[in-house]
């Protein structure tokens, strides 16, 4: 049933002020900004967490995504202990990197050679340097709504205010933050996402420039969009037959959705792949892996790769033990995990119809987004755009009151911890919010 109990903030509202006076902005990541107190999180453990003030909340933010197995996951827990007490960082080769590139090999479809990296931000980056180097052409497509990291070659027209984005068919780079170079987006084309005659014309025109096209194959961070029928298959055609290269951003999708990601679920295979969040269970690494002939231009040195931390042991042996357990126990794993994702989809969407809510609920189960909108579907970033935020806002501030906490957008990650009876109280909770909406 809903909670009724109220909720104290005190030592959260303390906490800020002593994190005001040291961190920027009170925070250590612009994702973690609210309105007013920011969370706190004193401990979590399974499904749920604990705020520095006692209150528990049911998560389906999952620290962004990371935690399929749950928080605390003892899998993750004895991993990394036992590897602390041998060594932290070694700046040399050690055997779980082999190891875990090997398991990468064996469930990734893209996969046959790897690097690894510490945060997803990295990996893609690696990624767009590598397809140039490869290539050595300049240019790289990518789509409104389709967050590839922070960094500066790519962050351009994730969430752009439409005035400044332009015309739908034809967008403007917009800036994702102050600071950026002028010309930094000189060689980047943004185009729509599921316009596949929009990226076959840019093709026609200036196919011998372009050295990869690059997406969220399930666009996670705008309302969780599956590619319409033909479209990543499509695009697969076009990169081959202009020499190309076709770069999955798997950061979210990867291991969730899938054992072998994305591609596998969708049945395209790219070029690249960019992988990170739940393949080490909350461990920060990411890896790039791709075809034999392309990362090939990093094994001989053409195109440098290189970082302190990469395939750090630490989050290697958390790496090895996630992915052994989602490949040996992928029929224990992800059919449950679908099945509770859908459960919870289907519970909001009855409470919305009970309530006159226009809400909208789409994505594989692992992973989903729910959006205020009388839209039949959202199908890329302007019709992302077009729902209705303010009141998404205010189910996400209901719920959040109640101790449920999901991505502020809209999003939702669900972890194998997750138990029916916790997706009934989820749903009992959200019945109440929407009907005050």
């Amino acid at each position: 049933m809903p909670s009724t109990v109220a909720r104290g903030f005190e030592q959260a509202d303390q906490l800020y002020a002593r994190a005001q006076r040291s961190l920027a902005g009170g925070v250590s990541s612009d994702a973690r900004r609210a309105a007013g107190t920011p969370l706190f999180v004193d401990h979590a453990k399974g499904a749920e967490l604990w705020d520095v003030d006692g209150n528990r909340y049911l998560d389906y933010v999952l620290g962004q995504g990371p935690n399929l197995l749950g928080h605390a996951s003892p899998l993750v827990a004895e991993a990394v202990t036992a590897q602390v007490s041998r060594g932290i960082a070694y700046a040399a080769q050690h055997e779980l990197e082999a190891v875990v590139a090997e398991q990468l090999c064996a469930m990734v479809p893209s996969a046959e050679l790897v690097r690894f990296n510490s945060v997803g931000s990295e990996a893609v980056h690696g990624a767009i340097r590598l397809a140039r180097g490869h290539t050595g052409r300049p240019k790289i497509v990518k789509f409104e709504g389709n967050y590839h990291g922070w960094l500066e070659p790519v962050l351009y027209s994730v969430h752009p205010d439409l005035a400044s984005a332009g015309d739908a068919r034809h967008p403007n780079a917009v800036d994702g933050t102050a600071g950026q170079p002028r010309d930094g987006a000189a060689d980047l084309i943004v185009l729509p996402y599921n316009d596949l005659d929009a990226v076959a014309a840019v093709f026609a025109e200036s196919g011998d420039q372009i050295a990869a096209v690059i997406l969220e194959p399930l666009l996670c961070n705008t309302g969780c969009i599956t590619p319409g029928p033909g479209y990543l298959e499509g695009l697969r055609d076009l990169t081959r037959q202009y020499g190309a290269l076709l770069v999955f951003d798997e950061i979210i999708s990867g291991f969730r959705v899938a054992p072998g990601g994305a591609q596998e679920l969708l049945g395209v295979v790219p070029d690249l792949s960019a992988f990170g969040k739940a393949m080490a269970g909350g461990m920060q690494v990411s890896a790039l892996v791709g075809s034999r002939e392309v990362m090939g231009s990093i094994a001989d040195g053409t195109v440098a790769h290189a970082g302190t931390f990469n395939s750090h042991p630490v989050a290697m042996a958390a790496a090895d033990a996630v992915l052994r357990h989602l490949d040996e126990q992928r029929d224990a794993v992800y059919p449950p995990l679908v099945a509770r994702g859908r459960q919870l989809m289907a519970g909001l969407r009855a409470a919305g119809e009970r309530h006159g809510v226009p809400l909208l609920v789409d994505g594989p189960g692992p992973v989903f987004q729910t959006c205020v909108t009388d839209q039949a579907a959202v199908t890329d970033y302007r019709s992302f755009a077009a729902c209705d935020r303010a009141t998404m806002g205010r189910f996400h501030a209901g719920l959040f009151a109640q101790g449920i906490s999901i991505v502020p957008r809209g999003l939702w990650f669900l972890s194998t911890e997750h138990t029916g009876e916790q997706i009934e109280e989820t749903i009992a909770i959200a019945d109440a919010v929407l009907a005050g909406l």
